[in-house]
């Protein structure tokens, strides 16, 4: 079984994007790795370059910024990536470069993709996920946010990175998957105030126009992370590849997990959810093979 990673990244050092420790997180599960290389404002190739696997293939990009709204050149970004995997693989292993895989995953992870290697029904293996927000001690547990995509793919050149590239649709279909048993750790709350919101004036026009910018992206020097409706405390360890990082943080933040910034019927679906782990209205942008 031979299984290609890839991702794509453009200015990580400037925007403090963890996409060593990402690529390094799956590394060990991956028979080669292919990292779209966007033209950088900072040394992101270098960065790339130093993490001296010989798995590692860099593919050098040009990002066209005319696609921006509607988060469309990630999407082509992805695709680039995809493009360049060996036609050996069976299976391509995809994460952005804020995303992390705990080691302790590794194991259930090379099962999946062993028992379903041969299944062509199954195009794609899912992942839970948990997003990290405002320091490594906390994430999101409101309905804000995704708690499930597909980040393991098989080799089919049909199969295509859709629209922002958050997941992924074969012939414009959504993918019929089979649970993977990991979890994706996402990370990209996670950043030193005055980076995170650099990140937000810098990203958030990868979605939306200079109107939209204008209205809901204040300028400030510091990202306020107060505005969040509703943390859990995270009580586990972290990915071991992200433990230098971890005890490098130089901010201080702090939420009362009790303190939930509702709507009187988000105070009700959370609620709803929080006992049957039914979440009404979700978007799932795949189709569990039962």
């Amino acid at each position: 079984m031979f299984v290609s990673g890839f991702t794509f990244v453009r200015n990580a050092i400037r925007y403090d994007y963890p996409v060593v420790e990402s690529i390094r997180s799956i590394l060990p599960l991956c028979n080669e790795f292919i990292v779209a290389v966007g033209r950088s404002d900072d040394n992101t190739r270098d960065l790339i370059t130093s993490i001296g696997s010989p798995k590692i293939k860099i593919l050098d990009t040009i990002w066209d910024d005319s696609k921006r709204v509607g988060g469309f050149v990630l999407s082509e970004e992805t695709n680039k990536a995809m493009n360049a995997i060996s036609p050996e693989a069976t299976w391509a292993f995809y994460l952005q470069a804020d995303e992390v895989i705990h080691e302790k995953y590794h194991d259930v992870i090379f099962q999946a993709m062993q028992k379903h290697e041969k299944d062509i029904e199954v195009e794609g293996l899912l992942f839970d996920y948990l997003h990290f927000y405002g320091s490594y001690g906390y994430y999101g547990d409101s309905r804000q946010w995704y708690r499930k995509e597909v980040r393991i793919i098989r080799n089919d050149h049909r199969i295509r990175s859709y629209q922002d590239a958050q997941g992924f649709r074969k012939d414009n279909r959504k993918l019929r998957v089979r649970y993977s048993g990991g979890a994706v750790y996402h990370y990209g709350w996670v950043k030193p105030p005055q980076l995170q919101q650099a990140k937000q004036e810098s990203f958030n026009r990868y979605w939306h126009n200079e109107r939209w910018m204008e209205k809901n992206i204040p300028k400030t020097g510091d990202f306020d992370y107060s505005g969040i409706d509703s943390l859990a405390r995270f009580q586990e360890s972290h990915p071991l590849v992200m433990q230098e990082r971890i005890q490098k943080q130089s901010w201080q933040f702090s939420f009362d997990p009790s303190e939930k910034k509702f709507s009187l019927i988000s105070r009700i679906l959370h609620y709803l959810e929080s006992k049957t782990g039914w979440r009404p209205g979700e978007y799932r942008n795949y189709k569990c093979i039962s």
